[in-house]
């Protein structure tokens, strides 16, 4: 699943045109790192979403998603959270990267490691 969303990102920011010239790894890293500075003064200024959003049955219209989603989504800690996947997954695809494969191979490395991985904090 991670892998087929990361290639449907990954196709709508190329229609979108963010490859229209050639990529730099470093900017798209670092474009992920200010999505995850975004995040953290969401956090910081209690800017939460506290909205069900249901992007299949929700609404009716695309303007009354795109309305609804402006209004009660946009700006927020979970909208942060979600550019940051999107960046991630989107950098996965453009390298060809299984990020899927990837997570559950450090997830299962991850769980034979030491508490806190040995360190202090």
């Amino acid at each position: 699943m991670i892998n087929e969303l990361s290639k449907q990102i990954h196709k709508n920011n190329k229609a979108k045109g963010f490859y229209d010239s050639e990529k730099n790894i470093g900017e798209m890293l670092a474009l992920v790192h200010s999505e995850v500075s975004e995040a953290l003064e969401c956090d910081r200024n209690d800017k939460e979403c506290g909205y069900s959003i249901d992007v299949v049955n929700g609404w009716t219209s695309d303007d009354d998603f795109k309305d609804s989603f402006k209004e009660n989504v946009k700006d927020t800690f979970e909208d942060e959270l979600a550019d940051i996947m999107i960046r991630v997954m989107d950098l996965a695809a453009f390298k060809g990267v299984n990020l899927e494969k990837h997570i559950k191979a450090k997830m299962r490395y991850n769980s034979l490691r030491p508490h806190k991985h040995g360190k202090k904090y």
